[in-house]
Formats: structure tokens, sequence, C-alpha cells
């Protein structure tokens, strides 16, 4: 008679964390996916509304609503939609005076969407490492980078000594919804002159001390895509306090168009980027239920830790700098274990998945420039992503 064989520490894990995930939502053996939108209010009458009016297009009163419920809820002043997160951040690039040729700081550590509009504006991405524990950009590496690889230029920009590159914009990424280290970031930038765009992509609902994600540099962007806490379908969003960059972020996205009855005049060259009045009204009618559906995953987060609090080998990520929104659920294991514990998860229903590699191992920016990322590379090697949606 053959002999049972013995399970390994990886399958110990992979059985607990599945059943934790299904205790959760509830299911036996259905499979669960990472993230899905959640439509539990007038998302069908709103987008109706829109098709019976004939409104469906960039201009709209529920694209002006979305604004206002944004900038609302995040206390920013002014809030400016646009057709996607990218699009968000690559007009506030343009927006912060980002020039071609431009260095500008970004965490390896982050989904590569932060990091190709940094190419579209013709600037280069220099890859700074993250704080193990935030899981952002690590300001503590960029004053040593400002202050050990740069020099202060005339124009009072620091330059960097190799290249003689003008450093002009920071861009710390919320990973995952975990507030960075915003004080000491911005503490860091404004004494060296350099612009701070937060990318806040996934951090609606995500709080630093008294103030929302987002909205603490110069400018900040969102993403609404399918798989974030809310949805317009693909949608993004500008914020600011500053009046004059608000009025020139709703001008650039609306291909610079003077406002006249019958001309078509532009004064500017401008993007087709404006949000769409139908993902709007999506949009709006998913902020009537934020505070519902944050509610919702800091519970299930609240009992996945409870849950894996005693398996071996798993830790649990929490935010350690403000008050996150709980987008996924994140957890430590092994390096050695897993890919092994991300197939099993995958092979029983549960769709997990790794954490990001790193930017800078990617094809196209293995050249660029990289700030000590070894911590970046860490991270990669052992969080992976576990569900926290709504089913």
């Amino acid at each position: 008679m053959q002999a049972k064989k013995k399970q390994s520490k990886a399958d110990i894990t992979i059985i607990r964390i599945e059943k934790a995930i299904r205790d959760i939502y509830n299911e036996i053996d259905k499979s669960i996916p990472l993230h899905s939108p959640c439509f539990r209010g007038k998302e069908r009458d709103y987008v109706q509304d829109c098709i019976q009016t004939g409104w469906v297009s960039s201009v709209g009163e529920y694209v002006s609503r979305l604004e206002e419920m944004v900038a609302g809820f995040t206390g920013a002043r002014y809030a400016i939609a646009t057709v996607n997160g990218t699009a968000a951040i690559y007009v506030s690039l343009v927006l912060a005076g980002v020039r071609e040729g431009d260095g500008v700081l970004c965490p390896a550590f982050t989904f590569v969407g932060t990091v190709n509009p940094i190419i579209y504006s013709r600037a280069v991405p220099v890859f700074m490492d993250s704080d193990p524990l935030s899981l952002g950009m690590d300001p503590v590496k960029v004053e040593s980078y400002l202050g050990g690889q740069c020099t202060r230029g005339q124009d009072g920009y620091p330059y960097e000594k190799r290249t003689g590159r003008r450093i002009s914009a920071c861009l710390p990424m919320h990973a995952y919804g975990f507030p960075v280290n915003m004080a000491r970031t911005l503490d860091v930038c404004r004494e060296y002159g350099v612009a701070v765009i937060e990318d806040a992509a996934e951090a609606l609902g995500s709080w630093y001390g008294e103030q929302h994600c987002g909205t603490m540099g110069t400018l900040g962007a969102f993403s609404f895509n399918g798989n974030k806490t809310i949805t317009t379908g693909g949608g993004g969003m500008i914020v600011t306090n500053a009046g004059d960059l608000a009025r020139k972020a709703k001008h650039l996205t609306t291909t610079a168009k003077v406002d006249h009855t019958w001309n078509y005049m532009h004064d500017d060259v401008g993007y087709n980027f404006r949000m769409p009045n139908l993902n709007a009204a999506l949009g709006c009618a998913q902020m009537e239920n934020l505070e519902f559906l944050l509610a919702r995953k800091e519970e299930q987060a609240a009992r996945l830790i409870e849950i894996i609090a005693d398996v071996e080998g798993v830790e649990a990520v929490s935010p350690r700098t403000g008050k996150a929104n709980h987008w996924l659920n994140l957890v430590r294991v092994s390096p050695v274990d897993r890919d092994e514990i991300l197939y099993g998860l995958n092979e029983r229903g549960i769709q997990a998945r790794a954490s990001w590699m790193p930017v800078c191992d990617m094809l196209p920016y293995k050249n660029f420039d990289q700030f000590e990322v070894n911590s970046a590379r860490e991270l990669y090697a052992s969080v992976i992503c576990l569900p926290n949606g709504c089913l």
C-alpha cells in the first residue's frame, strides 16, 4: 500500500489561506476573483438617463457632479475628470513643469502605469527604493539621493552630478492604498525645490493623518478602472488645491478649446482626455456607496488578519503610516514558497497575484537610473495579493 504523501509547508499555507478567504466570502466552492466591481445602487438608472437624454460623451452633468463628489470626499479644492489614471498622471507632469530630459523620481515598486507617463513626457524615470513597512517610496533614500547624487543649480533645482540632468518632480505612489510617509517626503522635496505629484490611483479612501491621499502634493491622480474601489469602467481624476492648475488641467484635457458658441479655436496643444458622461454616471452611483464599500473592505481585511494570525510563515501586511482603504489584502510569505502558494491558490479558485516586479527590472526600463532598490525587490519576492472585493 502506497504511503500518503506528507503535506509540505506550502501545501498547509495554501489550505489555510483558501479556508480563510472562503470563510470571509461565505463561498464553499465558487471561484473568488481578486477584485470585482460592486453595483448595488443607482448605476443602471444614471447610465440609462445618459442614454435617454443623449448626453453620453465628454460633456454632461454627471462629469461635473462626479468632480464635485470626489473633491468633496477627498477635501481637495478642485477635481478634474480624465479618461483614465494614466492620463491624469501625464497631464499632472505637464502642469508641474516637467520638461523633456528632466529626471522624475519614482518608486521601483509600483504598477507600470506610474512610470509610463514619465516617458510620454519625454522625461527620464529615476527609480527609488521603497520603505518595507509603508510599501511606498522611501523618503530617507530620496533625501540621500538628492543630497548625495545631486547638486543645486542656479535655478534652485537639483541637478544630477553624473548626467547634469535636472530633477524637477517626485512621483510617490500609495501602493495598494497604503499611505506613503508624506510628511517626510514633502519636507525633503520642498527643501530641494522638487514638485510632488501623488499617484493615488489605488488610494481612494486612504488617509495620511487628517489629509486624504492625493491632496498633499502639488497635484494628485486617481484611477477608476474596473478593478478599483469604485469604478467608472475606465476613468481617472486630477485633484489639486491650486486654482490656476485646475483651470489649465480642464482646458488641456478638453483639447485646449477656447469657449465659444460656434467657433472652434484652440490656443494650445491639448488632449482629448475628458471622461465621458456615460462613465461619470456610473461613477456618481459608485461614489454614493463609497462609505459602504470602504467599511466592507475594512471588515474583511480585519477578519483575514485575525484568521491567519496563527498561520506559520504568513504575515498580514498592515498600514504603518495612516489609514489604508484595504483595496486588496496583502500578506508576506517566504520567497522560497511564493510561487508554489500562488499556483496552489489559483488552482483552488482563489485568484491571488504576485505584487509588482520592480519596474526597473522590466525590459523597457532596465537601462534607466536606479538608486538602492533592494527593498523593492524584497517586497516583490515576498508580498502576494489576496481578494478583497464584493461578490
